[in-house]
């Protein structure tokens, strides 16, 4: 099982709250953490922006990660939604269970 970490904002909480649920009922995420008060600073058509956002931290499994961005893009306000995913996470072995169970990949084993 491949654990990954993924990275997205969102511009206010209410929208953090509704992909982070999307994300788990659908059991793309086994877990959704919201950080509210983050403030983003970066270049869009030519100027630079500065945004307090909400950020996301997703924990999930390397074969849900596209379907996940999928169903993130859906609800996503932003043109460009950041999705950066970091791969190959390592993890107490109790944990990684628990996120393959969560997202899935037990059935597909089975």
């Amino acid at each position: 099982m491949s654990l990954c970490l993924v990275f997205t904002t969102t511009p206010d909480a209410q929208t953090a709250q509704k992909i982070a649920s999307a994300l788990v009922e659908k059991q793309l995420a086994a877990c959704v953490k919201q950080f509210p008060g983050v403030t983003a600073t970066y270049a869009w058509k030519g100027k630079v922006e500065v945004d307090n956002e909400c950020q996301l931290l997703i924990k999930t499994a390397r074969h849900v990660v596209d379907e996940a961005f999928a169903c993130v893009s859906e609800i996503h306000p932003y043109d460009v939604p950041e999705w950066v995913v970091i791969n190959d996470v390592t993890a107490s072995e109790e944990y990684g269970s628990w996120v393959a169970e969560q997202t899935g990949l037990n059935k597909i084993m089975e």
